[in-house]
């Protein structure tokens, strides 16, 4: 996370409401010959303790996890470049504004029969996005089919001991200098999301 305390206004409910909505990210742990990592999507419980995935068998990083280990699921949302230009005024250089949370705990396995329930209810979450659209359900799969694939991945879970989060917007900026970033980011930048975190900057955490 950022070191600057400004960037880090996001409460606890925040944090747990953007890594609920993002529902994807990367589970890294230390491995015997260096990190591990894992981009994968999850589903986060409403209290923000407890954390469910799944991840290909023979990933690595559940070959590691033959025990409970210190992990980090790091989530980021939208980022852009931000030009100094953009901001009106003198001696300004350039920077890049994000969003990103760490949920940190120890991960472990789950017994292969939970690997059902885990699927459900990860894609139940994400169907129930796309209402009106019927939300589609793993029982259109035939058995034979989702057989041959539930044997190729594995459930995890995470008990989340910490989560922090950085919310870098240009809180370190003037309001109408952060403002007109924000418009030129919109009208003319590039990243990631960028409508999202030229909205946030207008209004960011405090």
């Amino acid at each position: 996370m950022h070191p600057n305390p400004i960037f880090r206004k996001a409460d606890g409910k925040r944090i747990i409401n953007f890594a609920r909505q993002r529902a994807f990210g990367a589970l890294s742990i230390n491995g015997d010959a260096g990190p591990l990592i894992a981009h994968i999507p999850f589903q986060l419980s409403e209290d923000g303790t407890y954390l469910e995935a799944h991840v290909v068998r023979s990933n690595p990083l559940y070959r590691a996890i033959e025990n409970p280990v210190p992990a980090v699921m790091a989530a980021s949302g939208g980022d852009g470049y931000v030009s100094p230009d953009w901001y009106g005024v003198e001696d300004q250089v350039p920077t890049w504004n994000y969003v990103a949370c760490h949920l940190r705990g120890r991960v472990r396995r789950l017994p292969d029969a939970d690997l059902r329930g885990v699927l459900e209810r990860l894609s139940d979450d994400m169907e129930r996005r796309l209402l009106p659209k019927p939300i589609w359900k793993i029982d259109k799969v035939s058995e034979e089919a989702l057989s041959k694939m539930l044997r190729q991945i594995v459930p995890i879970a995470m008990d989340v001991e910490d989560l922090d989060g950085t919310w870098k917007l240009g809180q370190n900026k003037p309001d109408d200098v952060r403002v007109s970033a924000s418009q030129n980011m919109r009208e003319t930048g590039f990243g990631l999301g960028l409508e999202w975190i030229a909205e946030l900057m207008q209004d960011p955490p405090v």
